[in-house]
């Protein structure tokens, strides 16, 4: 049986690898913030990515998948943040291959 690219996104945030996280991120894919307007491309990511799981207070409370197929992933997260803030992250991608070729944030 297939692991899930939710179940295979989890697992590497939770062991915080970033090999392993960017190993299911596509070549071609564009990274969307909505928050900040910010757009990034898979080798611009590799660097936020990697900052943002090594710092141990970028924390993922809790996650839950709302929708996958072999197309689509909808996930919402609770998150901490190095600030001591907290907020809800919708996070919506495309899949193309069994990669993240596009993901957006809200």
């Amino acid at each position: 049986m297939n692991t899930s690219v939710y179940d295979k996104l989890q697992k590497v945030l939770d062991d915080r690898n970033v090999e392993g996280y960017l190993g299911l991120i596509h070549d071609d894919a564009q990274i969307i913030f909505h928050k900040s307007g910010d757009r990034f491309n898979k080798s611009e990511w590799v660097s936020v990515v990697g900052g943002m799981m090594r710092n141990p207070k970028f924390v993922k409370d809790a996650s839950r998948c709302i929708y996958e197929d072999s197309d689509m992933l909808v996930s919402d997260t609770f998150m901490s943040y190095p600030g001591d803030t907290k907020e809800a992250v919708m996070l919506v991608c495309m899949l193309k291959d069994g990669q993240i070729i596009r993901m957006e944030t809200r």
